[in-house]
């Protein structure tokens, strides 16, 4: 049984200039200051677009990460529970260079 928190660590520091922080309270890993991915209830969320945000999506188990638990999901941001948490770097890199791009 993968460790969920472990695993979204690795993948966190799996991006060199990548630094821990906090977003909406929850653990995240930011780059220029900016969130790309956080850990969320035992699953890593990431924000994504495009091609990697559908391939995502389309796992199972994945949703759009709704941090308030009421409806109001955030529509760049994919959950995804740690049965993927072999997908974690991969997606962890895109949701980065998404976020680079938009600096």
């Amino acid at each position: 049984m993968t460790d969920p928190h472990a695993a979204y660590l690795t993948a966190g520091h799996s991006i060199e200039t990548a630094e821990e922080s906090q977003f909406f309270g929850k653990p995240c890993f930011k780059i220029g200051g900016k969130a790309f991915v956080a850990f969320f209830q035992d699953a890593m969320v990431f924000k994504l677009t495009g091609k990697a945000h559908a391939q995502a999506l389309a796992l199972p188990g994945a949703l759009l990460f709704d941090p308030s638990g009421k409806g109001r999901a955030m529509r760049e941001w994919v959950q995804l529970p740690v049965q993927h948490a072999a997908d974690w770097d991969i997606m962890a890199a895109s949701a980065c260079a998404y976020v680079k791009s938009l600096a």
